[in-house]
């Protein structure tokens, strides 16, 4: 069985052009083929833009703080305690509206590539690059 605990000190944080990751869960340390976890980390007027995973489903879940969330051209304000469930090769995107950090968990499953998971960016093509103008 492969198992192990993962302490909040341990947790590798990668900064994104749109955020922080905290890996959770993710192939590479896990070996898990079937869940890839991440703490997501949005500072007030920063975004995770258009995109779509084409290869596995999602979960995002707001731990803290409120984003502004995108399901193709539906959009909701989700804050603490919601979620939004995504599946595969849906668009969609995260938008910190508010004045504090948000803080979310995503889950995507199954784990594809190295990494845990993999996107496309859709945030230049239209009509996602005119949605939020």
């Amino acid at each position: 069985m492969n198992c192990k605990f993962l302490l909040a000190k341990d947790v590798q944080v990668d900064a994104a052009d749109w955020g922080q990751i905290g890996w959770i869960s993710r192939p590479q340390e896990t070996g898990s083929k079937n869940i890839t976890q991440l703490l997501v980390v949005l500072e007030p007027g920063c975004c995770h833009n258009f995109h779509i995973h084409p290869r596995q489903d999602e979960t995002i879940y707001v731990l803290e703080g409120e984003i502004e969330q995108c399901l193709e051209t539906e959009k909701r304000i989700l804050k603490k305690g919601d979620a939004a469930f995504i599946g595969m090769g849906t668009v969609h995107g995260s938008f910190n509206v508010a004045a504090e950090t948000a803080r979310l968990i995503a889950v995507l499953s199954p784990s594809v590539t190295e990494a845990g998971y993999e996107l496309v960016d859709v945030s230049g093509e239209a009509p996602w690059n005119g949605l939020r103008k």
